[in-house]
């Protein structure tokens, strides 16, 4: 089991807790932690782009000039991709790239994330987060008391004044357990996470 530190919202260590091997001490399966990444970033594709191949262009039914004799090009369509107003030669259509992971990867690739954070020194406990208005400079002060700039900060249930507190900050998203995934714990330098917040990961991933 890991030992890690324990901080107040001041910034000072008030205790230590143990973190289950099971999910933050797990070995590093960069393969699935990358496939999770890409996985998530497939799925958020649109796919809506699209571009008319010379025969979904308009026009271009008759033959510009006859076949021999004129000194042009050999021509059959005034929409062939040569021509300005043609149809584009590899056109792209409405495509769908999301694929599916299934859950035991998943679980396996946040696992790896978390560890890593762990591993890095890059996770952050505290003890309650909690604030009593919404106010972004309470929040930062409490970032700043934490020594942590560009954060994901994993709260165990929906807390309002935290939430908004937050959301003008470009460097730090609020998350949910339930919505907890391998790119938002790569992409922020720091997890900071309530004790409350890892009791509920260690029940619903270990």
């Amino acid at each position: 089991m890991a030992n890690v530190a324990v901080y107040n919202m001041e910034g000072k260590e008030v205790g230590t807790m143990e973190l289950n091997d099971a999910i933050f001490g797990v070995e590093v399966n960069e393969h699935l932690v990358h496939m999770a990444v890409l996985q998530q970033l497939a799925n958020n594709r649109q796919g809506t782009q699209k571009a008319k191949t010379r025969s979904e262009v308009r026009g271009g039914g008759r033959k510009p000039w006859r076949q021999k004799g004129t000194g042009h090009a050999r021509q059959g369509s005034t929409r062939a991709p040569q021509w300005t107003g043609g149809g584009m030669v590899f056109a792209p259509t409405p495509r769908d790239y999301s694929f599916k992971l299934n859950k035991k990867e998943k679980r396996a690739a946040l696992k790896s994330a978390l560890t890593s954070r762990v591993a890095d020194n890059k996770f952050v406990v505290v003890d309650e987060l909690k604030l009593d208005e919404i106010k972004t400079k309470k929040f930062v002060e409490v970032l700043n008391n934490l020594k942590v700039e560009k954060a994901l900060v994993v709260l165990n249930e929906m807390d309002t004044n935290v939430i908004k507190s937050a959301q003008n900050l470009a460097t730090v998203k609020t998350t949910q357990i339930n919505e907890l995934n391998v790119f938002d714990v790569l992409k922020y330098d720091t997890v900071v996470v309530s004790k409350a917040a890892v009791a509920t990961i260690e029940e619903v991933y270990a």
